[in-house]
């Protein structure tokens, strides 16, 4: 009676549930980041349950969790561009930042993963007694140049420095003073995600700066191809700009090939500021929130991003309506071309209609002469006969009748070879 998608599609509510943790725990939280080999993400998935003893998960799976000695948990996500692993263990001790969450993974599956790490994070979750002395000594774990800090979910603090260290993980410390059930797991996720996220929006930066010194140079061939336009209407010019037009838009098509970039960048950065409001931050005095570490380092480079993607957008609206206006102003020489064609074959049309009507007269005079000379000879012919008859006066007599009668015959003739060939034309029509 179900739709064939209805269980996967009412499943994936609840495919990615948070973490679930109790006491203390020491996580560590990967990102991989392929670019577009798509298939190595569920490869190193199933190496590293080779090598830990791991079930395999299911083929196609887009998310994966397992335990095991009952105090360690792993969690795969199987995101769009990129995968993460989370790996989760508790801790008995204060060596914070230590690699506990890690220390069981064999050294080749990390191998593996060279040059494919794109986020890597240590986070110790400290509840209980031991809570007090961490939160009072977090500089000695959080040493960065730039502290950050805050209260969040009003029952815990959370301290970074956004700074990668020595082992290639950058921390957070986390100090429990009393969160509900489930409330540290979601805490947090949404941590490392907001450094996950952020990392995937920065991809765009790059992309974003090589785009900006590409569009300054576009931009400055569009302005000398503008002045040449305007300065020099001529068909012949108005060719060869037609057709550097052309190329720069074929170029500024090329850079939108990396729009797609900047629109995940934007969706990244959406994420990545749903999760700081979803913190609930209350500052503690002297150490700036994350909010505001973000508003400050983040935000001016997806400025940057954002303003080069509207550039480019601006550069190609501008190459097409440049092409527009110099396609009008062709088609308007153009016409004006046929319009002076035409006008000077109206012209010769005429004339030839004036050489067609002397060419009448004159053919009406010749004939009429032909006519009247030959009717000359029969009447002198007559004459010598001693007919009573002036031969003379007969010619001057007929001079007007075969004058009028040779034209009507002409425009006769005429008239019946333009009825023919108009229904010539009809049939072929």
């Amino acid at each position: 009676m179900d739709h064939a998608l209805r269980a996967s599609l009412a499943n994936e509510l609840h495919a990615r549930p948070f973490l679930r943790l109790s006491g203390s725990v020491a996580l560590a939280h990967l990102a991989i980041y392929a670019g577009d080999d798509a298939a190595i993400h569920e490869q190193l998935l199933r190496a590293l349950c080779d090598l830990t003893g791991m079930p395999p998960p299911e083929p196609g799976s887009t998310h994966y969790a397992a335990q095991w000695n009952g105090e360690r948990q792993l969690k795969w996500e199987r995101h769009t561009e990129f995968s993460t692993y989370t790996f989760v263990a508790s801790r008995h001790d204060t060596d914070y930042f230590s690699g506990l969450a890690t220390e069981h993974v064999p050294q080749a599956w990390f191998e593996q993963i060279a040059g494919m790490r794109f986020v890597a994070i240590r986070m110790e979750l400290v509840s209980g007694e031991n809570a007090p002395t961490a939160r009072n000594g977090f500089r000695q774990w959080i040493d960065g140049p730039i502290k950050v800090g805050s209260r969040v979910l009003g029952n815990g603090e959370v301290y970074c420095d956004w700074t990668i260290k020595p082992d290639g993980f950058s921390r957070f410390l986390v100090i429990d003073e009393g969160f509900r059930e489930a409330q540290g797991g979601r805490l947090l996720q949404r941590l490392y995600e907001i450094e996950t996220y952020r990392m995937m929006a920065l991809l765009a930066l790059p992309a974003a700066r090589e785009l900006g010194r590409s569009l300054d140079v576009l931009q400055r061939s569009l302005a000398g191809l503008m002045h040449r336009m305007d300065s020099a209407p001529d068909d012949n010019v108005d060719a060869g700009l037609l057709q550097e037009l052309t190329h720069l838009a074929v170029r500024g098509e090329a850079l939108a090939e990396s729009s797609h970039r900047f629109s995940a960048s934007r969706a990244y950065e959406r994420l990545v500021m749903a999760r700081i409001q979803e913190l609930r931050e209350e500052r503690i005095e002297g150490i700036p929130t994350i909010a505001e570490f973000m508003e400050r380092r983040f935000t001016p480079a997806m400025e940057t991003c954002r303003a080069n993607a509207n550039r480019l957008e601006q550069f190609t609206t501008r190459v097409a309506r440049a092409v527009d206006l110099l396609r009008t102003r062709v088609s308007l020489a153009q016409e004006g071309n046929t319009m002076r064609l035409l006008a000077g074959m109206d012209r010769t049309a005429r004339t030839q209609l004036h050489l067609q009507h002397a060419v009448e007269g004159l053919s009406v005079a010749a004939i009429s002469y032909y006519v009247l000379s030959l009717t000359a000879v029969g009447l002198r012919s007559l004459h010598a006969l001693h007919l009573g008859m002036d031969p003379e006066l007969v010619e001057g007599l007929l001079i007007a009748p075969v004058v009028l009668l040779v034209f009507m015959v002409i425009r006769r003739t005429k008239r019946s070879n333009g009825a023919g060939q108009h229904g010539a034309r009809k049939s072929a029509g």
